[in-house]
């Protein structure tokens, strides 16, 4: 009896997954930590009362009028989180002039959170940006669920040009009202807007939004790329199509034309970092044409050093 064949997604998966625990797995995940200090949010068992000790605010009146005994009741700390993704599949992501496409630089790093945070028993969910709708993909726990969440955003078809589709701002409203548990929130974009502006300093719409969610959740942002978004080729006269409106137009592109494209989009990443610096959350930049799980593994390391170096107490 032949065995039954694997589809290609099928293989790209299990792909994914070797390499995220081949290279990845012990470098990412750690201990649970909370946002806050303090014992726990969670209440546990209700113990006898400790005057001097213990906190009235935490008396337990249930068990202390049942018992006529003083009790309070202790708060332990969450072991099972929620990781919660927003991905974009808007159709500025079906793009990629190098190794691979912008959107599978999207299911790269949704997968790699994904299966790591998997193998910590947390559940893992996701909203996904595609045509007129923000879609909701409920969290649970387990590989199997795990493989089915990102075999949709594999199967989901390339985006089209809808009348006014949901921007990242609400997709990041969406995330913050969705779920309020505190946990981690992971936002898979290349955070380019309809109209661009290409003052650094300048406010972007999503930055309120993501300002928002970082109170009270961790944020990881992954800003995906591509290098014909920084640069363009010396191939003379080429016709552009902005795949969120469908318009065509011819360009020349003289050197002139060139540095002025390589200004504005260099003026506009330095927009994107500067905001979500402002916001207070991780930036992670991959790109195309490199290898994306070495430069996760490079941002990880920076921010142990960086964390290292901030709780370091002076000599």
């Amino acid at each position: 009896m032949e065995p039954e064949p694997v589809n290609t997604a099928e293989q790209a998966l299990r792909r994914l997954e070797l390499t995220v625990t081949r290279r990845l797995d012990g470098l990412l995940h750690g201990a649970h930590q909370g946002l806050l200090p303090g014992t726990g949010s969670e209440a546990g068992d209700s113990r006898v009362y400790v005057p001097g000790e213990d906190d009235v605010r935490r008396m337990d009146w249930a068990v202390t009028a049942r018992t006529t005994i003083p009790h309070v009741r202790d708060l332990i700390a969450d072991r099972e989180l929620e990781t919660w993704a927003l991905a974009d599949l808007s159709p500025s992501m079906d793009f990629g002039t190098a190794d691979t496409d912008k959107r599978d630089l999207v299911v790269a790093a949704v997968g790699a959170i994904g299966f790591l945070s998997s193998r910590m028993g947390d559940r893992f969910g996701a909203l996904v940006i595609h045509d007129e709708h923000i879609h909701r993909m409920p969290a649970r726990t387990g590989r199997p669920a795990l493989y089915g969440l990102l075999h949709s955003l594999m199967d989901a078809p390339r985006g089209q040009v809808v009348p006014d589709p949901p921007d990242l701002a609400e997709g990041v409203d969406v995330l913050s009202a969705s779920r309020r548990r505190r946990g981690m929130r992971l936002i898979v974009s290349d955070f380019l807007d309809a109209r661009p502006d290409l003052d650094p300093d300048a406010e972007r719409p999503w930055e309120r939004p993501i300002r928002r969610l970082a109170a009270r959740h961790q944020v990881l942002a992954v800003e995906v790329i591509d290098p014909r978004e920084l640069e363009l080729p010396d191939v003379g006269r080429v016709a552009f199509a902005d795949p969120e409106t469908g318009n065509v137009r011819e360009v020349h592109l003289s050197p002139k034309v060139r540095q002025a494209y390589a200004e504005a989009a260099a003026q506009q990443r330095e927009g994107t970092r500067r905001a979500l610096r402002r916001a207070g959350i991780a930036h992670l930049v991959l790109r195309t044409d490199r290898d994306w799980v070495f430069d996760v593994a490079q941002f990880v390391l920076r921010q142990r050093r960086m964390s290292h170096l901030a709780h370091r107490r002076p000599v």
